[in-house]
């Protein structure tokens, strides 16, 4: 099974895939993981996504972490378990999801948009930390709180992503990308995902090591 410091390390782009029905969950990941993706996540509003988080999860769990979005409460954390989720991802800062993530052994990975929202949950034991939405925190924004976090800390940025944007919030410590409709979305073919797969990946690696 991947963990999830061994998927950031190789790519930390996370794959959103709202609206993923559980006919389409082996084929779109299958697409996603040939095209480098390590971290993939189906948000809970999806259609039956717990069968689709098992299914990929008994299908690639040796090649990509597996979790869920929009992950609201405790119950919905024991049912991600469950099916084999490995990280729990909310639009909030909930410290009973978090403690009910860490209790059952899961990556939690909250939402959060200001300095007292993110320490408060590093300070509850938060993997890593998703910055949400970005269409309200800026490069500079980020960039200040990045400056008083801890190193180490993890960061997500989530809302609105393309590739053209992530080089502005990488110059100021984003680790990782949170890619929803830019991406995925219910209506894209394998070779319209695989377009939009190659092209965030390939703009990723391009950034990096600029």
């Amino acid at each position: 099974m991947m963990e999830l410091k061994n998927a950031l390390a190789d790519n930390p782009l996370i794959a959103i895939l709202r609206g993923l029905a559980p006919d389409r969950a082996i084929e779109v990941a299958d697409v996603l993981i040939e095209a480098g993706f390590r971290i993939i996540e189906v948000p809970l509003n999806s259609p039956e996504p717990l069968v689709s988080i098992e299914t990929i999860a008994k299908e690639f769990s040796d090649a990509a972490v597996i979790g869920a979005g929009t992950v609201l409460t405790c119950q919905d954390v024991s049912n991600v378990v469950d099916a084999g989720g490995q990280i729990i991802v909310a639009p909030n800062m909930n410290p009973l999801v978090g403690s009910k993530a860490l209790e059952l052994g899961a990556k939690w990975c909250p939402g959060v948009a200001t300095p007292s929202e993110a320490f408060a949950a590093l300070d509850l034991g938060a993997h890593m930390l998703k910055f949400f939405p970005a269409e309200i925190i800026s490069p500079s924004a980020l960039g200040a709180m990045r400056a008083v976090l801890p190193t180490q800390t993890q960061v997500a940025v989530v809302g609105g992503i393309t590739p053209d944007k992530m080089a502005d919030y990488m110059n100021v410590g984003a680790n990782s990308f949170g890619l929803g409709s830019a991406l995925y979305k219910p209506e894209y073919d394998k070779k319209e995902l695989r377009n939009r797969a190659d092209s965030f990946v390939s703009a990723y690696r391009r950034y990096k090591t600029q």
